[in-house]
C-alpha cells in the first residue's frame, strides 16, 4: 500500500480521498524539519503548501519517496533539482489560485475608485462624512493590463462587463489571440500613457523591476489609478508616493510588496493607498481547490501513471544522460537569447534539428526552448512540461523538422523565431569537448559561447566602427571580454557581438546607437 504524508495544512477531508484509493495518509501539518526528516523514508509521497521546506537533505533521506505535491503554484520551497536528480515527480496546480487573484484584484479597484476602506475608517470613528469621498467610475475608462497570463486576462474579461476599453501588454501574447479576448496589445509605454487606471500581472524579474518608477511618472496619464497583486517591487512604492504627492496618480492598491512585511509605512498610512497583506489567494474557495487538485493528481499518478501538474517530469529521463544535458543547455540559452532580443512576442518557432538522435530528444529540446524563451516572460513557472502549453495558450506557432545529417556539423539545431517587424534566426551545435556553441547568427556565420553579458550591434562593414564602441564603454568603465565577428561581404552589413565583465547601461546604449554606421543594437544577458 502506498503511503502519503502532509506536512502543511489543507483541507482535512482530502485525507477520505485516499483511503477511498486504498491510500494511507498521514497528516501531520507544522511537523519540523528534524521530526520529517526521520521519518521521511517511510512514504511515497509528500504533499505540502509553502511552509515546508522540502531541501536536499530531506530528499537524500526519502528512500521510497516517489513524488512531492505542492498545493499551489511556486514550488521554490522545492530542491527541483535534488528531486529530479532522484527521479522524483514533483507536481504543482497551476491556474487553482488564478480567479481569487483576479477577483481580488477588482475588489481593490473599486475601493480604489470609491474610496470605500477610508470611508468606511470614517464610519467607525462615528462620522458622517459624505464631501470627502468622491469618487470615479470605470465605465469608459481605459484599463490598462501589463502582463496577459492566466490572471490578467480574468481580470480584463470581468472589467469588460463595466463597458471600459482594455489594452494591454504581454511579451509574449499574439496580436489574433489578444484581438480574441477583446484587447489592443500597446507598448508599455503606449499603456502608461493612456491608461485611466493600470494593472500588473507580470513575473518579478530583472526586465520588470521597478517597471513603475520615477523615470515614468512624466509619461503617465493624469489621475490614473494603479494596483498591484502580482509581485512586490514591479512597481516602485517610493514612486508611486511621488506621483501621489505630484498630483499625477490619484490612487493605488497593493496586496504585494518589495519586502513582506512591508518597511514602507509612508506607502500604508497614505491616505490615498490602501493595502491588504497578500491576500490574492486567501479565499475558501482557492485552498480548497488546490487541496483536492493535488491530492487527485497524486492518486491519478498511483492508479494510471498520469502526470498532470508534473514540472519536471520529462527531464527526470534524461538529466543524467551525458548525450542530452548540453544541447538541453543549448536550446535554452537560444530561447533566453531571443527572448532579450526580439522587439515583439514571437509568433512562429521553426525549429530544425539535424543529426543522429536529436529526433529522440526533439520533444523535451523544444520545450527546453520554449522554456528559455517564456521563463521571464510570463506570470506563470515555467518548466519543460508546461512550456509547450503556455506557448499554445500565447498564439504561438511551432513549426519542428527533422533530418539525419547536416552538410557541415555533426549536430545542428536551427531556429528561427518570426515576429511582428521581423525575425531573429539562430544555430547553435556542440564543439569537438561537448562546449555549446553558436555558429550562425541570422544567417551571419559565428564562433559564440553563449554566455555572460553581450551586446550585439549590425552596422556596416567600415573600418572604425569597433573602435567608435569600444570608446564609448571604455568611457563609461566597461570591461570588454571578447569580440566576435561576422560579416557576408565586405562594405556589406556586418555583426559584431562584444562580450563585456559590467552591466550595460541604457545610457551606454544610447550612445552606442548615435554611431552612424550601426543600424540596430540590442543587449543579451545569459
Amino acid at each position: 500500500m502506498k503511503k502519503v504524508i502532509i506536512t502543511d495544512k489543507l483541507n482535512e477531508q482530502v485525507t477520505e480521498l485516499f483511503i477511498k484509493n486504498s491510500i494511507e495518509v498521514d497528516y501531520k501539518p507544522g511537523i519540523s524539519s528534524d521530526e520529517l526528516l526521520k521519518i521521511i523514508g517511510n512514504y511515497n509521497a509528500l504533499i505540502v503548501r509553502s511552509q515546508t521546506k522540502v531541501t536536499e537533505e530531506i530528499i537524500s533521506k526519502a528512500k521510497n519517496l516517489e513524488i512531492i505535491g505542492r498545493a499551489g503554484t511556486g514550488v521554490d520551497n522545492i530542491d527541483l533539482t535534488a528531486a529530479t536528480r532522484k527521479g522524483i515527480v514533483v507536481m504543482n496546480t497551476p491556474g487553482g489560485n488564478t480567479i481569487s487573484a483576479a477577483e481580488h484584484t477588482i475588489a481593490m479597484l473599486l475601493s480604489l475608485c470609491r474610496s470605500i476602506p477610508q470611508a468606511n475608517a470614517t464610519m467607525r470613528e462615528g462620522k458622517w462624512d459624505r464631501k470627502s469621498f468622491y469618487g470615479a467610475e470605470l465605465f469608459g475608462k481605459t484599463l490598462g493590463v501589463l502582463g496577459l497570463g492566466k490572471i490578467g486576462r480574468e481580470v480584463a474579461k470581468r472589467l469588460k462587463a463595466f463597458e471600459m476599453t482594455i489594452i494591454g501588454f504581454d511579451p509574449v501574447l499574439s496580436e489574433k489571440a489578444a484581438e480574441e479576448l477583446g484587447i489592443k496589445l500597446v507598448s508599455v509605454e503606449e499603456l502608461l500613457k493612456e491608461s485611466d487606471f493600470i494593472t500588473v500581472h507580470v513575473p518579478l524579474n530583472d526586465e520588470t523591476k521597478d517597471l513603475i518608477s520615477d523615470s515614468q511618472l512624466s509619461i503617465l496619464k493624469s489621475g490614473v489609478r494603479i494596483v498591484n497583486c502580482a509581485r512586490g517591487g514591479i512597481i516602485n512604492e517610493d514612486a508611486v508616493i511621488k506621483g501621489i504627492e505630484k498630483g499625477i496618480i490619484a490612487g493605488a492598491a497593493f496586496d504585494v510588496f518589495e519586502t513582506e512585511p512591508p518597511e514602507n509605512k509612508k506607502l500604508i498610512n497614505h491616505p490615498k493607498v490602501i493595502t491588504t497583506p497578500h491576500l490574492g489567494a486567501s479565499t475558501e474557495e482557492a485552498q480548497e481547490k488546490v487541496s483536492f487538485q493535488i491530492c487527485n493528481q497524486i492518486i491519478d499518478y498511483f492508479t494510471n501513471n498520469g502526470v498532470v501538474g508534473a514540472v519536471n517530469a520529462l527531464s527526470i529521463q534524461y538529466l543524467n544522460d551525458n548525450l542530452v544535458k548540453p544541447y538541453i543547455s543549448l536550446v535554452e540559452k537560444i530561447g533566453l537569447f531571443i527572448s532579450q532580443s526580439a522587439e515583439y512576442p514571437v509568433t512562429e518557432f521553426k525549429i530544425k534539428y539535424n543529426g543522429v538522435n536529436l529526433d529522440t530528444y526533439s520533444e523535451l529540446l523544444t520545450s527546453a526552448l520554449l522554456k528559455g524563451y517564456l521563463e521571464k516572460r510570463i506570470d506563470e513557472p515555467v518548466n519543460y512540461i508546461n512550456a509547450k502549453f503556455f506557448a499554445e495558450d500565447s498564439g504561438l506557432n511551432i513549426v519542428e523538422s527533422i533530418s539525419s545529417k547536416d552538410k557541415i556539423y555533426q549536430t545542428l539545431i536551427e531556429v528561427e523565431a518570426v515576429y511582428k517587424t521581423n525575425k531573429i534566426s539562430i544555430s547553435g551545435t556542440l564543439g569537438l569537448n561537448g562546449e555549446i556553441r553558436i555558429v550562425s547568427l541570422d544567417n551571419y556565420n559565428i564562433d559564440l559561447v553563449p554566455e555572460g553579458r553581450m551586446i550585439i550591434y549590425y552596422n556596416i562593414d567600415k573600418p572604425g566602427v569597433l573602435a567608435k564602441v569600444s570608446h564609448f564603454l571604455a568611457a563609461e568603465n566597461i570591461n570588454i571580454a571578447g569580440v566576435f565577428l561576422g560579416r557576408k561581404d565586405k562594405g556589406s552589413q556586418a555583426l559584431t557581438v562584444m562580450k563585456v565583465d559590467d552591466e550595460i547601461t541604457e545610457n551606454s546604449l544610447s550612445k552606442i546607437k548615435t554611431i552612424d554606421e550601426i543600424k540596430r543594437v540590442i543587449c543579451v544577458n545569459i
